[in-house]
């Protein structure tokens, strides 16, 4: 009797330790050549340059990956998060985004519009974070900037972050 109560108790614990591991997010690493972590994002991505994305690279990527999603945001912004720019179905294969190009298709951001539109606040030093999201499906239908959160933390596997900050001259 004592052993069956074991086996129970035992079953119990995997159990909880499956459930624990599938709602775990694995993360990735995102870098970018043209900033480094925590520091100053140079001008000529920002308002006040050339206002193009800089380059961004990932890696550790998980396998069942079938596409990948993009945010970039200032969490500092006086009125809220402010989105810069939102990307989605960036095919699996994608590693790297290069300055100044589109790596999937986009959608309606802070702005208004599809397309990136760099740092620019309108007073002080405010972080800025990329945030790259793998996903466990190909496509999916987003009509805004909630409905594209939604999705992507409905089907996130995995995410990475990084952070830069900026401040006009």
């Amino acid at each position: 009797m004592r052993w069956l109560l074991c086996l129970i108790v035992l079953l119990f614990l995997v159990a909880c330790t499956t459930e624990k591991v599938e709602n775990e997010v694995i993360n990735m690493k995102l870098k970018s050549n043209s900033f480094t972590e925590g520091e100053m994002i140079p001008s000529k991505f920002t308002c006040q340059g050339e206002d193009i994305n800089p380059q961004l690279s990932w890696e550790d990527v998980p396998a069942g990956v079938k596409s990948f999603a993009l945010v970039f945001d200032d969490p500092d912004a006086p009125m809220g998060t402010w989105v810069h720019w939102l990307v989605k179905e960036i095919p699996s294969s994608v590693r790297e985004i290069n300055q100044n190009s589109v790596p999937g298709n986009e959608v309606v951001n802070s702005f208004g519009k599809e397309g990136y539109g760099g740092p620019c606040p309108p007073s002080g030093v405010h972080r800025y974070v990329f945030k790259l999201y793998a996903l466990d499906v190909s496509s999916f239908e987003a009509s805004g900037k909630a409905d594209f959160y939604k999705k992507v933390e409905e089907h996130m596997i995995a995410k990475a972050e990084l952070i830069g900050k900026y401040s006009k001259s």
